[in-house]
C-alpha cells in the first residue's frame, strides 16, 4: 500500500474512532447495552488501526509525546513496540519479514543462542522454512565429540513430498520416495562418473549455453 493511500485510510479511521468515542462512549445517560455495542465497534476500529499500522513504513519519522514515548507521525504506532499481527494483500506478492543472514563471528554454545530466525509458513499447501543462525558448538553427529557448526542461511521448501534445500553453498533436491522400493545403499556422483547405460535411469535435463556453462536443470516426475 502506497504512502498516500495509507495516510488517507488512517485519517478516515481516526475520524471514525473519534466520532464513536465523542458521540457515544462519553454519554453518561447511555444504557449498558448500547454502551457495549459502541465499545465493540471502537475495539474493531482499533484492530483495523493495528493492521494498517503494519503497512506503514514510518516514512515521516517519529514525534515525542508528553510521556516521553516516540510515535509515528503517520500511523501513531509507538516506536520499539513489536507488532503481533500480519496483514497480506489478497492479490499480488505477499511480503513477510526481511532477508536475514548470519551476523556474528562468535561461536555460540548451542543452536538456540546462535539462531537469528527459524520460521515456517504453510502457504496454499506448500511448506516454507527459513533457518538463519550463527556458528555454534554441537555434538550432533556422534553425541560424543564436539564440533563447530558453520553459520548458515538455509531455505527449505516442501511440496508434494519433494524437498528442496538451499543454503549458501549447495542446492539439494530430495524426491518423493513414498511407495518406492529403494536399495540398501545410497550413492552420489557427478554425471560423468555414472556409466552411460545407467544414465537412462536419471530423468534429468541440463540447461546450458553454447560454451557449455551450466544454467539450470529440469527433473521429470
Amino acid at each position: 500500500m502506497k504512502i498516500e493511500q495509507i495516510k488517507k485510510e488512517l485519517t478516515g479511521l481516526f475520524r471514525s474512532m473519534d466520532f464513536v468515542s465523542n458521540n457515544f462512549l462519553n454519554k453518561e445517560e447511555m444504557n449498558k447495552k448500547e454502551f457495549r455495542i459502541f465499545l465493540n465497534i471502537y475495539q474493531q476500529l482499533g484492530l483495523a488501526w493495528e493492521f494498517l499500522g503494519l503497512q506503514c513504513k514510518h516514512w515521516e519519522g517519529y514525534k515525542r509525546t508528553t510521556d516521553k514515548k516516540e510515535t509515528c507521525k503517520i500511523c501513531g504506532k509507538v516506536k520499539g513496540v513489536k507488532d503481533v499481527y500480519y496483514l497480506f494483500p489478497e492479490k499480488g506478492p505477499k511480503k513477510l519479514g526481511m532477508k536475514l543472514k548470519p551476523n556474528s563471528e562468535k561461536i555460540f554454545e548451542n543452536k538456540r543462542e546462535a539462531t537469528i530466525i527459524d520460521d515456517t509458513i504453510i502457504f496454499h499447501g506448500a511448506l516454507l522454512n527459513v533457518d538463519v543462525h550463527n556458528s555454534y558448538k554441537s555434538r550432533l553427529l556422534d553425541g560424543k565429540h564436539q564440533i563447530n557448526m558453520a553459520a548458515e542461511r538455509i531455505v527449505k521448501l516442501k511440496e508434494s513430498g519433494i524437498e528442496c534445500h538451499i543454503d549458501q553453498h549447495l542446492i539439494y533436491i530430495k524426491m518423493n520416495d513414498t511407495g518406492k522400493k529403494l536399495g540398501k545403499m545410497k550413492y552420489g556422483g557427478f554425471p560423468w562418473e555414472i556409466k552411460r547405460k545407467n544414465l537412462k535411469n536419471f530423468p534429468v535435463i541440463f540447461d546450458f549455453d553454447e560454451n557449455h556453462r551450466f544454467l539450470g536443470l529440469t527433473i521429470l516426475r
